[in-house]
């Protein structure tokens, strides 16, 4: 009756000593407690996201030398754990070294070869090239090989044949994406099965969470197994991880799935757990049911968890937050002080003539709720100084004098950087952390925000949550996790306004031109859709009155808006349009890192060039037609 140990690790990018050290301490108590086997994640050695540090020769040195004290430990007990393998005789197509995303099978102290393998290792087949994946940059795939040795996939895929509680097994080995193979060519664990009989699968993982994915998974995996009438390993790890840009969160989730696809055990998400299984015995555990909780319980699961290990990673142990009174700042101060507790956590309110006293008590009572540091530095004067600097303050060209005038556009935008850059990064200076960006999706996405103001900070922690999103995140920390209202029900009813002027006047209803119950579903459109959409697209769904089920927003929500009014409707469009690729552009560019929880996130997750707006000839052809 082999025991098999799941052992779902957090994983420390870029660190092989560390996570070597944990990996064999992982090893002797699966030893100890009799155990004839243990399998570890995906590249638990090395970390998986890893940007450039995979040319680092001296570094894939380190990770082959962490990796062969791994295999000495595999006595008395059979290890399945991932790393990198470099063939140093052989060359990338870049010309760098030849680098495999490489499953070992150790047992005896010896890496045991799969039966049709040129190596001691199993080889990633299927390299993923989207989202933030970019493996086929650092890794040569077993699809490449096998084309180099002039044969085929199938012929080298093969099982692994090794000896478990005195039975000879064989074991069909993928690493991830090799499992995930619906839209690929080929498909790894129909090669294993084209191989005889398998007696159980194992699917070592380095998958980030996001929103769906499990789900998502649990049917793909599920119904592998069944196809394949084996039971099948799903090992994850846990952690957070980057490529710069965007920080991913690593949820674990490891799954025993039985021959019949019936979940059988599963490890907590977000924990280190290991969890030992009895293969012969599966069939006699009760089913698991996920309790994953709905969709806003995991993003809050996974934003306290990712922004918890982010700070921990760069040692930020205190942030200043600028809270306006509106819905943004208040769930992030929530966040940062749910995450470093409160005292950690200093509130800071930056009144202009602008901002109504509405707005000032919500933020007093927000900060009093959650009983953190707080203060109050009114900026109109230092605002009024530097727009009469500018104003006054002649400009010399040639023999010319002439003097700039600030418009009340540019004065919005000094407030912002005036709160920004000058008082939240001297409040952070002093306090001894960092200011936190605030922004959403919505207002990421077409760039409202000001570059070195509202979009400045160490850190975007809801940057990936759409408007409605954030407003059920409010409620959700309302009645779930501090089960009192920490966030004043007046912030979560006023209406959003960035209160700049005196046409933003939350007292009298006026707010963000952004309408959120359409606009974020319009841009969603734009940035999470598989085959992104464009004004085309958009257009065509208007005409066909469709295009609030594309979108997925509320059914009446375009005509709620626009009426049959089609001029405004496309003015609209090619306003937001113009500035999502365009000013947009270059602000995320600028942007701080972002915390990824949906299935596009800015950053690496979205790549982007600066080209400006485009619009295709059947976009106008079709524009014509309806202005008509």
């Amino acid at each position: 009756m082999p025991k098999i140990v799941l052992a779902q690790t957090e994983v420390i990018p870029g660190n092989p000593a560390k996570n070597t050290q944990k990996v064999l301490a992982q090893i002797e108590y699966a030893k100890a407690q009799g155990a004839d086997a243990i399998i570890f994640p995906e590249m638990v050695i090395p970390g998986y996201l890893l940007g450039d540090t995979w040319e680092q020769n001296s570094f894939l040195r380190e990770c082959e030398e962490c990796g062969r004290e791994v295999i000495a430990a595999a006595a008395d007990i059979v290890v399945l754990f991932g790393n990198v393998a470099v063939d140093w005789k052989r060359r990338n197509n870049d010309g760098r070294v030849r680098k495999y995303n490489a499953f070992f099978a150790a047992q005896n102290g010896k890496a045991v070869q799969p039966d049709n393998m040129p190596y001691p290792f199993v080889i990633k087949t299927l390299m993923p090239n989207y989202r933030e994946f970019d493996d086929t940059r650092h890794f040569f795939s077993l699809q490449k090989l096998a084309r180099e040795l002039g044969t085929t996939p199938a012929k080298l895929i093969s099982p692994v044949s090794l000896k478990i509680a005195g039975r000879r097994l064989r074991v069909g080995a993928l690493l991830c994406e090799d499992g995930w193979s619906d839209n690929y060519e080929l498909t790894p664990m129909a090669m294993l099965q084209n191989c005889g009989k398998i007696d159980f699968f194992v699917n070592i993982s380095a998958s980030p969470y996001t929103l769906g994915k499990n789900e998502r998974r649990h049917k793909l995996f599920a119904d592998e197994a069944k196809k394949a009438n084996a039971p099948l390993f799903y090992v994850n790890n846990v952690g957070i991880q980057n490529n710069g840009k965007t920080v991913y969160t690593f949820d674990g989730s490891s799954t025993v799935y039985d021959a019949q696809g019936v979940v059988r055990a599963a490890c907590q998400p977000y924990c280190e757990e290991l969890k030992t299984v009895d293969i012969d015995e599966l069939h006699r555990l009760p089913p698991v049911t996920e309790d994953k909780g709905d969709a806003t319980a995991q993003i809050w699961r996974a934003l306290s968890y990712g922004t918890e290990k982010f700070l921990a990673s760069i040692n930020m142990k205190k942030v200043v937050v600028g809270i306006s009174g509106g819905i943004d700042s208040a769930v992030a101060a929530t966040l940062y002080a749910k995450v470093l507790g409160k005292e950690n956590v200093l509130l800071v309110n930056m009144p202009s003539r602008f901002n109504s006293a509405t707005t000032r008590g919500l933020a007093a009572e927000l900060a009093a709720n959650l009983g953190c540091p707080y203060m109050v530095i009114p900026i109109e004067e230092s605002v009024c100084h530097t727009i009469k600097q500018i104003e006054e303050t002649p400009v010399t060209f040639g023999r010319e004098h002439f003097n700039l005038q600030v418009s009340s556009f540019v004065a919005e935008n000094i407030q912002a950087r005036d709160r920004s850059a000058r008082v939240l990064a001297a409040a952070a200076a002093a306090f001894g952390g960092g200011f936190s960006c605030n922004a959403n999706k919505a207002e990421t996405t077409v760039g409202y925000s000001t570059l070195y103001g509202d979009q400045a900070g160490f850190f975007a922690a809801l940057a990936d949550l759409w408007k409605h999103q954030v407003y059920d995140l409010a409620r959700y920390l309302n009645e779930k996790v501090y089960a009192r209202e920490v966030i004043p029900q007046g912030i979560i009813d006023i209406v959003p306004s960035a209160e700049l002027s005196a046409a933003q006047n939350v007292d009298e209803g006026k707010g963000d031109p952004l309408k959120y119950p359409y606009h974020d579903f319009l841009f969603r459109a734009f940035v999470e859709k598989w085959q992104k959409a464009t004004p085309e697209d958009i257009l065509t769904h208007y005409a066909d009155k469709t295009l609030d089920e594309y979108l997925g927003c509320a059914a009446g929500t375009v005509a709620g808006y626009f009426g049959d009014d089609t001029r405004a409707f496309v003015s609209d469009l090619e306003r937001w349009w113009n500035a999502f690729c365009g000013m947009g552009v270059a602000k995320r560019i600028q942007a701080p890192p972002i915390l990824a929880v949906s299935r596009r996130a800015y950053g690496f997750d979205h790549r982007e060039a600066q080209n400006g707006a485009y619009y295709t000839r059947n976009y106008l052809r079709l524009k014509e037609k309806l202005l008509l």
